[in-house]
């Protein structure tokens, strides 16, 4: 039987609904979207698409430490952007984040995000 382990850090803003920062499952670990909220301000960053990245890859990198992982473990992303326009300067930095073999990535537009935010992202890791 596969282990289940939530993951919860207050380096990654704290869950406001029915969900887990992460579960772990066996040697995967799901990171739930993340949104550019500050987590120890609580500010929600707007009207800067490459701060609120940076935000969010920070909140996911908590996550991620905190489960013993690290960023070269993330083997899937899915970003949710309000605007697909703000798609190359999302990017920047979100490579910035996987110098080397990123993960496989899906990027969608979405009419609205969780907060009104312009972006959020998902992730899996997995290692042995």
């Amino acid at each position: 039987m596969t282990s289940k382990k939530i993951i919860l850090t207050d380096k990654a803003p704290a869950p406001v609904g029915p969900y887990s920062q992460a579960v772990q499952a066996g040697q995967f670990l799901y990171v739930a979207g993340q949104v550019p909220v500050n987590p120890e301000t609580k500010e929600i960053i707007r009207g800067d698409i490459q701060k609120a990245t940076m935000q969010v890859m920070e909140n996911i990198a908590a996550i991620v430490e905190e489960a013993g992982y690290t960023m070269m473990d993330v083997v899937r992303c899915r970003v949710y952007l309000k605007n697909m326009d703000d798609f190359g300067k999302m990017n920047e930095i979100y490579g910035s984040y996987f110098p080397e073999q990123p993960p496989a990535r899906v990027a969608f537009e979405a009419s609205r995000l969780p907060l009104d935010v312009e972006v959020e992202i998902s992730a899996i890791a997995w290692k042995e």
